[in-house]
């Protein structure tokens, strides 16, 4: 089992840029792939990106190719989600996720709480 803890989230002004971590308890953190996921108010929640275990793959949701980047540090068993040229459309509580394989669905096994993003225009 794994635990995750998110943080980084906050207020920004349109254009501007925030990083997002989630820290993970345990010494299995390399086992998992992780994803970070998106959910706004009255909304599905949303995948945005994911990593695979070694890093080697990544994906992107469509809405956020080439302005996030999702990265991990398997010793510090974190991952990472740089946004950049934030739209207020990104303002939505952000999720990371631990999985087994990675994947772009909302099947992963472990969850955090959830930080809120905010984007004003």
């Amino acid at each position: 089992q794994v635990q995750l803890v998110e943080s980084g989230g906050g207020l920004v002004q349109a254009g501007g840029s925030l990083r997002l971590s989630c820290a993970a308890s345990g010494r299995t953190f390399i086992s998992y792939a992780m994803g970070w996921f998106r959910q706004a108010p009255g909304k599905e929640r949303d995948f945005v990106a994911a990593i695979s275990r070694s890093a080697s793959i990544t994906y992107y949701a469509d809405s956020v190719k080439g302005r996030f980047t999702i990265s991990r540090d398997n010793v510090k068993n974190t991952v990472y989600l740089q946004m950049n040229s934030l739209k207020p459309e990104d303002t939505a509580v952000y999720y990371c996720a631990a999985n087994w394989a990675i994947s772009r669905r909302d099947e992963y096994a472990y969850w955090g709480q959830g930080t809120q993003v905010t984007v004003s225009s």
